[in-house]
């Protein structure tokens, strides 16, 4: 058991909603936790780019240009394997 205590404006707006929907205030203050208890795990939980940042090739290399230097990189390191294998 939980007793609330709203502001009125609060108080008014559920007992609108409640009669408007045919519904329990008891049922749309549930149904309201159950929504901000969800919100709030998923505002918890990682993101991709949090769970993936120790794999991404800048801060382990600490070179930041990585991804507009990679042509020549590429060009240079097919150059050293074709040319060593002659």
């Amino acid at each position: 058991m939980l007793a609330v205590r709203l502001p009125k404006k609060l108080e008014n707006e559920l007992n609108h909603f409640a009669t408007k929907l045919n519904l329990t205030k008891t049922s749309i203050v549930k149904e309201a936790l159950i929504l901000f208890f969800q919100t709030q795990e998923k505002s918890q939980e990682k993101s991709p780019y949090e769970l993936g940042k120790t794999l991404f090739g800048k801060y382990d290399s600490k070179q930041n240009n990585l991804s507009y230097t990679y042509k020549n990189r590429l060009k240079d390191k097919l150059s050293e394997k074709y040319n060593i294998n002659r």
